[in-house]
């Protein structure tokens, strides 16, 4: 695990674990069912392409969640497409702020490639372990919630950020 992942897993413990986040009363009655459509960019080696995709958390209490993400990037690595498939932690630690933490699959599409001196390189569709941080904080819209999204996920030795909104309808 690199450095970046142990920071962040680090501050996430922290952020767990410190009474200044403790609820006095987790019994609340907000709504446990939070799915979403998130529309945004992916920025990777110094490509930035469009991404969509859909989300869900179930809320355990006021501090914790747990959920679900599937996001498309058709045009990343040369038009080979990304999917990124995910399960998360959610830790919502003051008012409508969340802090995930998750783990899953990129799989990318396969490709051609030149390698600038007229020979075609072909690669094949290959998945890879993901872990993403993500931060994001739900601003009420009558009964919906559009929530501004910045997230970086960890491939190997390399980082791309996702940024953008996800409109979610709570139950």
């Amino acid at each position: 695990m690199n450095n970046k992942m142990l920071l962040t897993a680090g501050v996430l413990a922290a952020l767990a674990t410190s009474p200044v986040f403790a609820s006095a009363d987790d019994s609340d009655a907000s709504p446990k069912h939070i799915p979403g459509i998130f529309l945004g960019y992916t920025n990777a080696n110094s490509e930035t392409e469009f991404s969509y995709g859909i989300e869900y958390e179930y809320k355990f209490s006021k501090l914790w969640g747990a959920g679900i993400v599937y996001e498309k990037t058709d045009d990343a690595h040369h038009g080979a497409g990304v999917d990124v498939a995910l399960a998360a932690a959610y830790l919502h630690p003051w008012k409508e702020l969340r802090i995930g933490l998750g783990f899953g699959k990129e799989t990318v599409g396969s490709y051609d490639e030149d390698d600038g001196h007229g020979h075609i390189h072909h690669h094949k569709s290959h998945k890879e372990d993901v872990i993403r941080t993500s931060l994001s904080y739900d601003f009420h819209v009558g009964e919906f919630g559009i929530a501004p999204t910045i997230a970086l996920d960890f491939v190997g030795s390399e980082t791309a950020t996702v940024f953008g909104i996800a409109i979610v309808r709570a139950f």
